[in-house]
């Protein structure tokens, strides 16, 4: 029911899943007369079940309306199934800060993690890394950010079957005297840490052009970085096409460039990577950007699969340090 299209994006995405998967089984969690209202024919009827909620967190809800007035809402239903174990993970669209708040609220952090962070994969000239936070937690200690690091490290390493994936700490830049106070005592720790090959600070222009795995910053940072890079490719693509509209003579080039730029279009598309994962809860949850269109959830539902069938909590819960 959430995101900005609702059910016309979302259900084609999921009929889709069933075709390719199955083995899976969906839980559409939202009104059930509108849902049904959309549904088309399937034959995939028997692996889609309509969960009825009576409510909507609207995207421009506080957390506490979600929290406290909502609780009959298709976000606390589906984070409930989840809870309950007939879930074994949730996917939305909807409003990011209660998605996070309704989560942790009902199915509480792991052992030894103080907060959840939202972690993403990122296109990189090489292949893709993964930036946590991105905008979960905009004041973090130290800990917090060895935290992150210790949960990203497991979700590569389960999920992409690295065993040591590297990790960088994002920075002003690379000397040791740069970064502020929480930057240079992160570092620390992060050196410390003998699970994680922490390979040291990496600067902003640095994150689409290197093979380190993951790269973590505070919530603050990572959200102004990703939403940063996600407009530099739009003004491209839009800087692109203009040129290519400039004349006769700029059509005829465009068409000759045509197959390379499908090409790179594909690489940098944000839709191959929508999907992003609420690390540190007792659960699976995946955040779906709130303009995704059915290809873009469609990869979301798949990194949900991904994540129940690696159990990456427990698998989180099992590698860390012990507290």
């Amino acid at each position: 029911m959430s995101g900005d299209h609702g059910p016309r994006i979302i259900l084609p995405a999921a009929l889709e899943i069933l075709k390719k998967y199955p083995d899976i089984r969906l839980i559409l969690v939202g009104h059930e007369d509108k849902l049904r209202a959309e549904l088309p024919d399937t034959p995939f009827a028997d692996r889609l079940v309509i969960h009825h909620a009576e409510q909507v967190v609207e995207m421009d809800d506080s957390v506490s309306v979600a929290l406290r007035s909502k609780k009959q809402s298709s976000m606390r239903v589906a984070i409930n199934l989840v809870k309950e174990g007939k879930a074994a993970a949730c996917v939305s669209a909807g409003n990011t800060g209660a998605l996070m708040a309704v989560s942790r609220f009902v199915l509480k952090t792991i052992r030894g993690i103080d907060r959840p962070a939202i972690i993403a994969t990122v296109p990189t000239a090489i292949s893709h890394t993964h930036v946590l936070d991105l905008g979960a937690n905009v004041d973090c200690t130290a800990e917090h950010l060895l935290q992150f690091a210790l949960m990203g490290s497991v979700l590569i390493s389960e999920t992409e079957n690295k065993p040591n994936p590297t990790v960088a700490l994002l920075n002003i830049g690379s000397e040791d005297i740069k970064g502020n106070s929480v930057v240079k005592q992160a570092s620390a720790l992060l050196e410390q840490e003998s699970s994680l090959n922490y390979t040291g600070y990496i600067e902003g222009n640095q994150i689409n052009h290197s093979d380190i795995d993951l790269v973590v910053c505070d919530g603050f940072v990572g959200n102004v970085a990703l939403k940063t890079s996600e407009g530099v490719a739009k003004f491209i693509a839009k800087v692109l096409k203009k040129q290519f509209n400039r004349g006769i003579y700029s059509r005829l080039i465009g068409l000759l460039a045509l197959p390379i730029l499908k090409r790179l279009s594909r690489e940098i598309n944000p839709d191959e990577y929508n999907g992003a994962s609420l690390v540190g809860l007792r659960g699976v949850v995946v955040k779906s950007h709130g303009g995704a269109g059915v290809k873009a959830f469609y990869h979301a539902i798949e990194t949900a699969i991904t994540e129940a069938r690696q159990d990456l909590p427990a698998r989180i819960e099992e590698k860390l340090p012990n507290p």
